[in-house]
């Protein structure tokens, strides 16, 4: 029986090609804006997040007005340079409530002048301390750098060509062996080259290096269990004024204010076509009903019943809704996949959507898609199923 409803629901669909056509382009278009917006968001919230938890630190510290530039570098892979006195990591940790700090020295190449390889950020860091480098170093080459070794981000081994076997590179005229590259973590990290403090010790003695011995570039801190962090960068900032910081609350809150006003822009746009889109199949379920309504009465008249009409009516809106929200979820998947490189907020912080995320965004696309083509046929679906068989035939 539901076979021949599901046929009866396609030949319906089939008698104006053109209007069914139309209407599975209009959800289309509304569920590929919806898409779009969607994934452009969660892309930009999602990867500042990543960036937040791979980093391991509660709170970072950056010399006084370089909270921007140390942002730059971890959410853009902007190569930035900027520096404090190292003792501040002893002020740091005797703070009540700091439970482990680490710190790391970035400096950038030069490209032909002092080292041999493309442009990039040379990251210093201690092996002692370090809770950001060394799980990811574990898994790539199961031990720690020897000195002269460094190891090379995701981003930078493919554009050093980096495969299975060491690379001699030199740095600030010093020799280095890279000897292997850390898996992607979607941070800035990934376009960077690691060393240990001592190896960087080298470039420093080379006179080459604009960093002195006895500075660092940023210190990241763990707290105590059940600590704010928002409290406690302020004690922090507070007790050392030669700093600031950057919690995880604030990480990318320059992104973030630009996301919340692009996000007023597309709540107005998709709630204006979300009504547009509604009204639309309102307005053609509507004709469809006025049509088809001697049809209906015949039906009745023969002995169906009002769920019958009902259920040929919920199989053409569903195959219709169906139809027009897979081709809005194509189409805004690879709106979203092929505009990214032309908006420079997500081109900047390499934002991108794991699998599970665009899944989930495809279901809500057709969830949605499908809930908007029946609440815009309810209307005229309820009006024609009460139609009284007689009335109905002598009417048409």
């Amino acid at each position: 029986m539901q076979i021949s409803f599901i046929t009866l629901a396609l030949k319906n669909l089939r008698r104006k090609v053109f209007r069914t056509a139309v209407l599975v382009f209009a959800i289309g278009l509304f569920v590929a804006l919806l898409v779009f917006a969607v994934s452009f968001t969660i892309s930009i919230t999602s990867t500042i997040d990543r960036v937040s938890q791979r980093l391991g630190a509660d709170i970072i510290a950056v010399p006084i007005g370089a909270r921007t530039e140390a942002q730059e570098y971890l959410l853009e892979s902007r190569n930035t340079s900027f520096y404090m006195p190292a003792e501040l990591i002893d002020e740091v940790k005797a703070i009540e409530g700091v439970k482990n700090v680490t710190h790391q020295t970035y400096v950038s190449s030069i490209d032909g002048l002092c080292c041999d390889v493309i442009p990039t950020m040379l990251v210093a860091f201690d092996p002692e301390t370090d809770f950001i480098i060394k799980p990811w170093l574990n898994q790539a080459i199961g031990r720690g750098l020897r000195p002269g070794e460094a190891i090379a981000g995701a981003g930078t081994a493919d554009n050093l060509g980096l495969g299975l076997v060491v690379v001699e590179a030199t740095l600030f005229n010093t020799p280095f062996s890279i000897v292997g590259d850390l898996e992607a973590t979607g941070t800035g990290l990934d376009n960077a080259l690691f060393m240990t403090q001592e190896s960087f010790q080298l470039i420093i003695e080379s006179g080459l290096s604009p960093v002195r011995e006895d500075e660092i570039s940023v210190i990241f801190i763990q707290l105590e269990d059940g600590l704010d962090p928002d409290y406690m960068g302020r004690v922090i900032e507070g007790q050392i004024y030669t700093v600031d910081v950057v919690t995880r609350s604030s990480m990318g809150v320059r992104w973030l204010t630009t996301l919340a006003d692009i996000n007023k822009i597309f709540l107005v746009t998709v709630s204006l076509s979300l009504l547009l889109t509604v009204f639309l199949v309102w307005s053609i379920f509507s004709a469809i009903a006025n049509e088809r309504i001697r049809e209906i009465g015949i039906m009745r008249a023969i002995g169906a019943r009002q769920s019958h009409v009902v259920l040929l009516f919920f199989l053409e809106v569903n195959l219709l809704g169906f139809l027009g929200s897979l081709l809005g979820v194509a189409g805004g998947t690879w709106l979203s996949a092929h505009l990214a490189a032309n908006f420079e907020l997500l081109s900047s912080i390499e934002a991108g959507l794991e699998i599970w995320q665009q899944l989930l965004i495809g279901l809500l696309g057709m969830l949605v898609g499908a809930g908007v083509c029946l609440a815009g046929a309810m209307v005229p679906v309820n009006r024609i199923k009460k139609v009284e068989p007689l009335l109905a035939i002598k009417d048409a």
